[in-house]
């Protein structure tokens, strides 16, 4: 007889923790494969394709199109045939969970058993509760009502006075919902704190807040006002990490005109002989990598609890890129040890896979500097906000000609302004200066780097 599997969203990395469901790649009935893909969904990273690790037949999918689904949350049943020593079906629980997979999805992680659960976002197509599509008839099979968990009637703590919290994102669930775990208690196995129980003690804070009159409601707008857009996927992520920046991190920004009609020219050159041609990105992108050696300061960022610098033996170099989704930051893994040749393949590869929407999440995570050619838009200058917790970006505004005083005579030059935006508890201004001097003396003189090149 068929015992009917439960498949969650599996954990996707790099600290995701949701994902929308973009598309579904199976319907209920269709007999699958093993590790068959049966759904599309849109991370704060990308667009990727979720295999199920079970084959047999679905019995019921789980989400609309345009709905958040929090790792851990069902995503599909599938009725397969019990395996070689597997008990009959009336031993066990109806849905078996994902906990019991034998064989976990490969390049994912085990998702937390206290992270599941879905939710509407507003705006979303479809109706307002969750999907379960009709499910395919299997033998019937009493279902248990689900039993309640209770809570504990004391906060459980660890060796000294530490409260038992595994899950790095409960922690920091409860400290951005200003939750003090001391004062929560755990409902999980032990005593265990779970992200629900943060969840109830941040209900139970707003339930215990004074009463306070909306300044405005959200249908009730001025008029001419326009429509309230949601932020969500990439847009919400941009947001969190953003203001995370610019709340945590001490800024500052210096810049400096620069000549860079001999870089130009020694781009001409390059390029005139036969192979690959060799972009300005590539060429600034090999001048951050050897700066960032003499200046290796700036390739660092400060630890989350702020008592630590860690500076990285390896330049992940991020950079700018318009795709189908916005604005992302591909990252060119190692970039202190590629040519510049080398870099501007993979400068090339990374940009149309942006462009595409074809890159995958853990492309797009790492960077330990970043690179901002906000020139592409016809703008001179910027002060960027840090891609948190990098240390350092440079920005490149448009290389126009204008008049330069060059040799001592007036003349018209190709001209190029370098922006550099630093934390300030990495280094002081003479640092920042420093880096910011070097590639603007490599623009102007390339010909000083060329046995590095």
């Amino acid at each position: 007889m068929p015992v009917v599997r439960e498949f969650t969203l599996p954990d996707l990395g790099e600290g995701l923790t949701e994902a929308e469901v973009v598309r579904w790649l199976v319907e209920v009935g269709e007999v699958i494969a093993i590790d068959q893909p049966v759904v599309e969904v849109e991370t704060a990273k990308a667009v990727v394709e979720v295999p199920c690790p079970y084959g047999g037949v679905v019995t019921a999918l789980f989400g609309a199109v345009g709905e958040e689904v929090l790792v851990g949350a069902p995503l599909v049943t599938v009725a397969v045939s019990p395996g070689e020593g597997e008990p009959p079906l009336a031993a066990v629980p109806v849905v078996e969970r994902a906990a019991a997979v034998e064989r976990p999805l490969v390049g994912y992680g085990v998702a937390e058993p206290d992270r599941g659960g879905r939710r509407r976002r507003v705006g979303g197509g479809g109706a307002s509760a969750p999907v379960a599509r009709a499910a395919v008839a299997v033998a019937p099979v009493a279902v248990a009502a689900p039993v309640p968990v209770p809570v504990a009637a004391a906060v459980p703590v660890v060796a000294g006075g530490v409260p038992a919290v595994i899950s790095p994102l409960v922690r920091r669930l409860a400290r951005e919902q200003g939750v003090e775990l001391t004062a929560v208690a755990g409902s999980g196995p032990d005593g265990l704190i779970t992200r629900a129980d943060v969840e109830r003690a941040v209900a139970a804070k707003v339930a215990a807040a004074p009463a306070v009159a909306p300044v405005e409601a959200v249908g009730a707008l001025p008029s001419g006002a326009g429509s309230v857009v949601p932020l969500r996927g990439l847009r919400k992520a941009v947001a969190e990490k953003l203001g995370r920046s610019h709340r945590e991190i001490p800024a500052a920004t210096c810049w400096v005109d620069a000549d860079a009609t001999e870089l130009m020219a020694l781009r001409r050159q390059l390029n005139a002989v036969p192979g690959p041609k060799v972009s300005v990105l590539a060429l600034l992108a090999r001048i951050c990598a050897v700066g960032l050696e003499r200046f290796p300061d700036l390739n660092s960022s400060v630890t989350p609890d702020g008592s630590a610098i860690l500076r990285h033996s390896a330049v992940h170099l991020g950079f700018a890129a318009q795709g189908e989704r916005g604005l992302v930051v591909p990252v060119v893994r190692d970039a202190q040890r590629l040519t510049t040749e080398q870099l501007g393949e993979e400068l090339g590869r990374l940009t149309e896979a942006a462009r595409t929407g074809a890159i995958a999440p853990a492309e797009l995570t790492g960077g330990t500097f970043t690179l901002n050619n906000y020139g592409v838009f016809g703008v001179d200058g910027s002060t960027p906000i840090l891609n948190h917790p990098e240390a350092a970006m440079l920005g490149v505004g448009r290389i126009v000609a204008k008049p330069w005083v060059h040799q001592g005579e007036l003349a018209v030059r190709e001209v190029t302004q370098l922006s550099f935006t630093f934390d300030h508890r990495v280094c002081d201004g003479g640092t920042a200066g420093g880096f910011l001097r070097f590639v603007a003396d490599c623009v102007e003189q390339p010909g000083v780097l060329l046995r590095r090149l």
